[in-house]
């Protein structure tokens, strides 16, 4: 374990490798980090949404991070994704977890019923109080089904290894004025993912972006990230004009089948995506791929 914090500047979330039966690629998966430690991320966020963690079972999603944890090797606090429907659950997969030699934790509340605010709060409690890891909250309404009021985020800050939370962007657009209020009821802290809105919000002095695409070209969102926390405006933005066209695709496609259409053209590795998603046609792959190859390029150019 590392002592660096894991929830602030770039926190890289990989695809995770696995064939159709959703058995994961442990080698391909350190061929995925590697990259990661070498460009200097904050922290790696294992088995995120991209990392197809509610696809795979305990067991799989066990084997990714052992493999992870020794791949890293302690270079970059590892940050792992615990969410399942049940309670019971999310605590088992918080102790493997830990056990496997984690940093930290990420939790997201999935649902099939709709929560309620205090069955949220129960949940998160009973994995804290079974894990003393420190973890993030994961507020992702469009995948979860849960949507986090702004009193629960403070009664959740009040638990003492609950430091984080990851936001998605806001529906107004107002990164600014929603960290003011989220700073005044809570002490969390506070990053975003949408990598559309990434410069925006840290611009506007968000603590971290949980990144897609970090998990692919961590050098070119690294430099986007110091930029922006460095408050060079016109570089920030210069980076993210860069990427603009593949936040496009992102919105268009969804980022995880881009992600897995670049996994292979990038870094070599092959990475199927779990059914019922299908991989994308020869046309739309097309597309990715004309994107990507100018920013595969830059990435390369930052390696010299």
């Amino acid at each position: 374990m590392t002592s660096a914090s894991p929830f602030h500047g770039l926190s890289a979330f990989p695809p995770t490798p696995a064939d159709m039966d959703g058995r994961v690629d442990t080698d391909s998966l350190c061929r995925l980090l590697e990259p990661l430690c070498d460009a200097g991320v904050a922290s790696i966020g294992l088995l995120g949404s991209t990392g197809i963690y509610a696809f795979l079972t305990q067991a799989e999603r066990l084997r990714a991070v052992q493999a992870a944890v020794e791949c890293v090797r302690g270079r970059v606090p590892i940050v792992v994704g615990v969410g399942a429907l049940r309670t019971d659950h999310a605590v088992d997969l918080a102790r493997d977890a830990a056990t496997a030699g984690a940093d930290a934790l990420l939790l997201a509340p999935v649902s099939y019923t709709p929560l309620t605010q205090e069955e949220a709060y129960q949940h998160f409690l009973a994995v804290t109080k079974a894990v003393t890891l420190p973890l993030c909250i994961y507020n992702n309404p469009g995948t979860t089904h849960f949507t986090f009021s702004r009193d629960l985020l403070q009664r959740l800050s009040d638990i003492e290894t609950i430091k984080a939370v990851k936001m998605p962007l806001p529906a107004d657009g107002d990164v600014r004025g929603e960290l003011a209020v989220l700073r005044e009821k809570s002490g969390l802290a506070i990053g975003y993912s949408g990598d559309w809105g990434a410069a925006e919000a840290l611009l506007s002095g968000a603590d971290a972006w949980y990144s897609v695409i970090a998990g692919l070209l961590p050098r070119t969102a690294l430099a986007l990230t110091k930029a922006a926390i460095a408050g060079d405006d016109n570089e920030t933005r210069r980076l993210d004009g860069l990427l603009e066209p593949l936040w496009k695709l992102f919105k268009e496609f969804g980022s995880v089948r881009v992600v897995y259409t670049l996994v292979e053209y990038l870094l070599l590795a092959a990475a199927e995506l779990p059914r019922p998603l299908l991989p994308l046609g020869p046309t739309e792959r097309q597309r990715v791929l004309d994107v990507a190859e100018p920013l595969a390029a830059l990435e390369r150019q930052s390696l010299v």
